[in-house]
């Protein structure tokens, strides 16, 4: 039995979105990390603010699921204090093809709770995909970029779970070999506040408080280069930027697809789904991407400078589409596909809106989070548009981050 009032056995019953998973105790809900469902661990409960459920750390397993292994990191470890785990690999714990299937359930429980989708619709029985060189191994040495904080002794690390507190170690089991041969682990960065480790097609640099010498980086994907700034954003997965790229590709349907079409690629940062599409179908298709962030759209205008009809344009996706919204009841983009990659919060209701205005053809949608995945399907779901196709891929072994890439036709695949 528990010798305090905070501390609890608890049986755990299934996972939860962000990495932690759910066990109940006299009827309220008990999110747990560090622990696999049908587990019981001791656990000690930590913040009780929320009325709909209280957070607890675990302490102790009392009986482990058979999907327990040996944690990949050290540092991340049941065996150390809850207060002095690492950071950045919560799922290192279960067996890999064990975390797949969780990623699965996670994504299938966010279609039909938040997404509106009914449980026999396939989509929600997505099976989570490893990458090509992740399907036989470890899951680790995937990360291409690595940010790391300095504390104020000037040691370097990632921040505790759930804190801002610096955890030094000794070692990024999940980093490329190139990336934790160049992380400054043992150095002291007294005066500094971060560090950043990334690794390109060509080259390795260590940025401290964000300063990198040198160039642009290159990224290769298929027989296209990709000029992008050294912490501009691209895939961490060594292999993410190909997989998605693929997948994108794949998720077009060429009989909806139509080049002459004013095709959109929003969010599109450096270009790499514009020019993905452009290899697909010819470098004569026109295509727009849009971006907030002006470096990227100046790296994304060079990269795309071989596809005839591309442009690159600077703004805010949502901007941009109020700009463009007088065109929604001209059906100008009745044959347009728009490619949506969103950051982590998701494309939200108004974009969404303003994009089935449009009423495009199709619409292909990256995410990156279950859960804006799935309230962003069920606005489009509302707005006449539905889920035929979704793939999901683990790009990020050994956390509880999904990725996936979902389809959207016109319901009844009629046109206006």
């Amino acid at each position: 039995m528990a010798e305090s009032p905070d501390i609890v056995d608890l049986t755990i019953t299934n996972v939860a979105h962000g990495g932690v998973f759910v066990a109940r105790h006299e009827g309220r809900v008990i999110f747990v990390p560090d622990t696999i469902p049908g587990e019981v661990v001791r656990a000690r409960i930590v913040d009780t603010r929320k009325k709909s459920f209280w957070r607890a750390e675990t302490l102790e397993v009392l009986e482990a699921s058979p999907d327990r292994v040996e944690h990949v990191w050290s540092a991340a470890s049941i065996d150390r204090d809850p207060g002095d785990r690492a950071g950045g690999a919560e799922f290192g714990h279960i067996a890999l093809p064990a975390q797949r299937r969780l990623k699965g359930e996670v994504l299938s429980d966010a279609l039909v709770r938040f997404g509106g989708l009914d449980e026999s619709v396939p989509a929600t029985r997505t099976v989570v995909e490893p990458t090509p060189g992740d399907a036989n191994g470890d899951g680790r040495g995937w990360r291409t970029r690595v940010s790391l904080h300095v504390d104020d002794e000037g040691r370097v690390g990632p921040y505790a779970v759930r804190s801002h507190r610096v955890i030094p170690v000794d070692d990024l089991p999940l980093a490329s070999p190139a990336v934790a041969e160049a992380a400054p682990l043992h150095d002291r960065l007294e005066g500094s506040t971060t560090v950043d480790v990334v690794q390109s097609s060509d080259a390795v640099i260590v940025a401290v408080d964000g300063v990198a010498g040198g160039g642009p980086l290159r990224e290769v994907v298929g027989d296209r280069t990709y000029t992008l700034d050294p912490l501009g954003f691209w895939q961490v997965h060594r292999e993410a930027a190909s997989v998605l790229a693929g997948a994108v590709a794949g998720a077009v349907d060429p009989a909806r697809f139509d080049p002459s079409a004013p095709n959109l690629d929003l969010y599109g940062g450096v270009g790499l789904f514009a020019g993905t599409l452009a290899d697909r179908f010819g470098r004569d298709i026109r295509i727009t991407t849009v971006e907030s962030e002006s470096s990227a759209t100046d790296h994304a205008a060079e990269n795309l400078a071989d596809v005839l009809g591309g442009r690159a344009v600077t703004a805010r996706v949502d901007r941009f589409l109020r700009q463009i919204g007088g065109d929604a009841g001209t059906h100008r983009y009745r044959d347009a596909t728009i490619v949506l990659d969103p950051p982590r919060s998701g494309a939200g209701t108004a974009v969404v809106r303003s994009v089935t205005a449009l009423a495009p053809a199709q619409i292909v949608y990256v995410a990156c989070d279950p859960v804006a995945l799935a309230r962003d399907t069920r606005t489009l779901g509302e707005d006449g548009y539905e889920l035929v196709a979704l793939r999901a891929f683990d790009l990020f072994p050994h956390t509880h981050h999904v990725e996936a890439v979902a389809t959207f036709v016109r319901a009844g695949n009629g046109r206006p």
